[in-house]
């Protein structure tokens, strides 16, 4: 008995359904694994490939304890006669170890360097998290200011990336010289809109670190420093956190991973120059 082949309307919808199912289950997926699509310790590894000592700077191992019990593992690298200190936030992938040039820079420049590594990733203890990472934050802080007693007025904080959230998000709670953002989004929702424009990312998501609402009340001097070229964050990023901060933006150039490699001389100069301004107060 011969059957019947699907009508084309049959045919139709069951691809509908199909698609629909599928597309749903992507959905449900980048809901459920979001975390996971954000933070990534283990990108290249969570061992430290290098220390400040492989290029010749003194350094302190750092061990902070946050409020909800876990264990950061940073490098506190002083400078002498340092003209300030710098918090310094990475970015989502890797650990402190990755950043060594980037200190060896900060040092040359005259700035000692606090850098930590967020909770799950490098040698910290836990698992990584919005509020976590905010946590993180305050506990690097209170290890300048309370443990190594060094005057707010004088800790500029500095965040690339991902870590210019969490620095914007730190600047709305103490009062630092200035805040730097480096390569840094407008919100986690509106870079998850352009990497994946179909589908309902605002809707979806539980990650906020919404930087652009925080920059009205951070009342200090803020620098922004982004990539023309950038790949993963785009300019327009750059554009929009520095036009509601009323900040100075400064372009640069290369990808996103590539941007203090590829601009030294801009970092030097810029750094410089904002240091001495925060340190000045106003005219």
């Amino acid at each position: 008995m011969r059957r019947d082949r699907p009508t084309v309307p049959r045919m139709i919808l069951t691809l509908l359904l199909a698609g629909g199912a599928a597309f749903l289950l992507l959905a449900g997926c980048m809901f459920v694994f979001q975390e996971r699509l954000l933070f990534m310790p283990n990108t290249p590894g969570r061992d430290l490939r290098a220390t400040p000592a492989d290029v010749g700077l003194a350094y302190e191992d750092v061990h902070l304890e946050t409020t909800d019990g876990e264990t950061l593992h940073g490098w506190y690298v002083p400078a002498p006669d340092a003209k300030a200190t710098l918090l310094h936030f990475h970015g989502n992938a890797g650990n402190i170890g990755d950043r060594i040039d980037l200190l060896a820079l900060f040092h040359h420049i005259g700035l000692s360097v606090l850098t930590i590594d967020y909770r799950g990733y490098g040698q910290s203890t836990g698992k990584p998290s919005e509020p976590g990472t905010y946590r993180d934050a305050e506990a690097a802080w209170s290890y300048l200011v309370e443990r190594r007693r060094i005057p707010p007025d004088q800790i500029i904080l500095h965040g690339q990336s991902l870590g210019g959230a969490v620095a914007a998000w730190l600047a709305t709670k103490v009062e630092p010289a200035g805040l730097i953002l480096d390569s840094t989004f407008t919100s986690v929702p509106d870079i998850a809109g352009e990497v994946y424009p179909w589908l309902p990312v605002r809707q979806l998501a539980r990650l906020s670190y919404n930087t652009l609402d925080r920059i009205p009340d951070v009342d200090i001097p803020i620098l922004v420093l982004h990539s023309r070229e950038d790949d993963i964050i785009g300019f327009h990023h750059g554009e929009r956190l520095a036009e509601a901060a009323g900040a100075r933006l400064v372009a640069l150039r290369g990808g996103h991973n590539e941007t203090m490699a590829r601009n030294q001389a801009i970092y030097q100069e810029t750094f410089l120059e904002f240091v001495a301004a925060v340190l000045r107060g106003p005219d």
